[in-house]
């Protein structure tokens, strides 16, 4: 190759060819978003086969350009293809995101900053360090929080359960003896997280509320004690997610306290909620935590990834994932300067997570989420007195936080035949794409869970599902 001022191959766009691109991208993204705005849950039945066909999955390696049309018009194929936030989608526990917040993670995306570091990315840094203490006091946590943005909320639960291990045990340890506690509804995360670090994951039984027991918390740590075990960490559900339950995370901090234990918090859907008026006097004790997991894609209407691990201690996490390379050696005595990602998780390479958060607490304000947030618990309970005026529907608990369980329950079902019913009457739902509800398990009773977590779902969008539930239930029992 000559010496000259372009490579033959080179991957650069020209100006308009750049300003092109983007501007119908652009177009198709305020199409995608308008869709979700009032489009249903999926334009057509998701059919593996028909999904496939769409997107042409069993085409060739590309080894010529295709040009902008054909490439955008695959994009467009895409998304017409993919599941939508639409303002029925009460499925699984994912928010829309604002457009402040797609913005955002635009241009984190067009930056394209490796967060490793304040080396590698000063200004990411700032913004990551900063929006994490914003994150901190909108959630109760409270101020000088240390921490970092991760993919989600099973990250956060491992990455705090390694910051447990180590402070709470021998560096030398036989991990096989070190034990977490979390209730039977914590997220599985929590023994997916025990499983890879080799410690043993203890369930304790909930109560009445479906909240962690906490005189079987005693008991259970008593007990392990007792056979040589070694009690590391206790964990605590701010929302779980099949119901919306929050544990008494003040009284779960005193038995942390008395035991040494690490006390962490799963708050990945329900923290956000502390910051509303409505819901606050759930999460006492939330600032008592070492450590506390949230997901800003589940409840603060971010854009996925966009999950975050909050620790009290800044120290704490030093040491835990071992020394950085040479290569990456910090030559700086600022100490702002040297700090680096890597210290205090178990990423090195790292897309700028926070960006899209940052923007959308400086558009909207602490406030107006917090308000957005409200209003979603009231749809909840909306639902729930739904469901409770209706003959042919029953709740299967009370509902917590923006979480409503019920199921369809027609006179002359026998008890036994109601979950098959009900299974089939979710299939019909979830395909019929206008609303979409997931499944819960409520004391072993098989149900419809809708967990409202959308800023433009109205109180019509909820009448209107709840009438469709018993529509589709009142077809399948003449099938039947």
């Amino acid at each position: 190759m000559e010496i000259g001022s372009s490579r033959p191959s080179g991957l650069d766009l020209s100006d308009a060819e750049l300003e092109r691109l983007f501007a119908e991208a652009a177009l198709l993204a305020g199409r995608e978003m308008a869709a979700i705005r009032d489009g249903p849950v999926f334009e057509t039945a998701p059919v593996a086969e028909a999904v496939r066909a769409a997107l042409d999955s069993d085409a060739p390696l590309p080894r010529d350009p295709e040009g902008p049309e054909s490439v955008l018009g695959a994009a467009l194929r895409a998304l017409a293809a993919g599941r939508r936030s639409n303002p029925a989608f009460f499925g699984y526990v994912l928010s829309p995101s604002t457009a402040p917040a797609v913005a955002g993670d635009f241009l984190a995306s067009a930056a394209d900053q490796n967060v490793t570091s304040w080396r590698s990315a000063p200004a990411a840094t700032v913004i990551e360090r900063q929006t994490l203490n914003w994150l901190s006091q909108f959630v109760g946590f409270g101020r000088g929080a240390a921490g970092l943005f991760v993919s989600g909320g099973s990250l956060a639960n491992l990455t705090a359960l390694l910051i447990a291990v180590r402070s709470r045990s021998p560096e030398n340890v036989d991990r096989r003896t070190l034990c977490v506690y979390s209730s039977t509804e914590a997220h599985f995360s929590i023994d997916k997280a025990a499983a890879a670090i080799g410690i043993q994951s203890r369930h304790v039984q909930t109560d009445a509320a479906l909240c962690l027991d906490l005189e079987g918390l005693e008991e259970a740590i008593g007990n392990d004690r007792a056979r040589g075990l070694v009690p590391v960490c206790v964990v605590g559900s701010a929302g779980t997610t099949a119901t919306g339950a929050v544990d008494s995370l003040a009284d779960i901090a005193g038995i942390a306290r008395r035991e040494q234990l690490w006390f962490h918090v799963d708050g990945a859907y329900g923290a956000p909620a502390a910051a509303t008026a409505i819901a606050d006097s759930k999460f006492a004790g939330i600032d008592e935590a070492h450590s506390l997991a949230v997901d800003a894609h589940k409840w603060l209407y971010a854009p996925v990834d966009c999950g975050a691990l909050l620790v009290r201690d800044p120290a704490a996490s030093l040491g835990v994932f071992g020394p950085a390379g040479e290569y990456v050696r910090v030559l700086a005595d600022a100490t702002e300067e040297a700090f680096a990602f890597w210290d205090h998780g178990l990423e090195l390479s790292r897309r700028s997570r926070a960006l899209k958060l940052w923007l959308t607490f400086r558009y909207y304000g602490a406030d107006r989420l917090a308000q957005a947030i409200s209003e979603d618990i009231e749809l909840a309970h909306l639902m729930a007195r739904l469901v409770r005026g209706a003959e042919d529907l029953e709740l299967l608990c009370e509902p917590s936080l923006s979480v409503c369980c019920f199921r369809h329950r027609p006179a002359g079902v026998e008890e036994g035949a109601l979950q098959d019913h009900n299974e089939r009457l979710l299939a019909e739902l979830q395909h019929d794409g206008r609303v979409y509800l997931s499944n819960v398990s409520v004391r072993g009773r098989f149900g419809l869970r809708a967990c409202i977590t959308n800023f433009r779902t109205t109180p019509a969008d909820v009448t209107r599902a709840v009438e469709l539930v018993r529509e589709l239930g009142s077809c399948a029992c003449r099938r039947s």
